[in-house]
């Protein structure tokens, strides 16, 4: 698929979006040098052309007691459809597992999970392996996370 074309305005307004979802219209259009009007008229294109895909809060996940972050590299024993459809169905049902990736190299998934505590991730651990079988599965623990982000960048449109 072609990717639609996007002027300058189209992509601040992006950018002030994915910066912060509750900024006003009124702050927006200032920003891109149209009236409101015009710069709603833009916003609502790029949400009906599917540059927005939703609109959410990030929250703090210390002050919500899921701070340690595990990242958890798996081999799968089996390359079937079969066991791709329930290992996804699978960590769809774990809801500390925030992010899951099927990988190139040595390591087929790679899965980030957020729990409060070492013990907690060995729960979520038992769950895994209860519901799908793996050759290999090798936890990670964040000591320090040095950047963190949800923007995109922008400079390749």
């Amino acid at each position: 698929m072609a990717l639609k074309s996007l002027d300058e305005r189209d992509v601040k307004l992006l950018a002030l979006l994915q910066r912060d979802a509750t900024t006003s219209l009124a702050e927006m259009a200032e920003e891109v040098s149209l009236s409101q009007t015009p710069a709603w008229r833009r916003l609502q294109r790029l949400l009906e052309d599917g540059f927005v895909r939703t609109r959410v809060a990030l929250l703090d996940r210390r002050k919500l007691n899921v701070a340690v972050t595990v990242f958890v590299r798996v081999r799968a024993g089996r390359h079937s459809a079969n066991w791709l459809e329930a290992f996804k169905e699978a960590i769809a049902e774990i809801p500390e597992v925030l992010e899951a990736y099927r990988m190139s190299g040595d390591v087929d998934y790679l899965l980030k999970i957020a729990v409060p505590s070492i013990d907690a991730y060995d729960d979520v651990y038992r769950r895994l392996i209860e519901l799908a079988e793996f050759v290999d599965v090798n936890s990670g623990f964040v000591m320090e996370e040095l950047k963190a982000t949800t923007e995109i960048p922008l400079s390749y449109v």
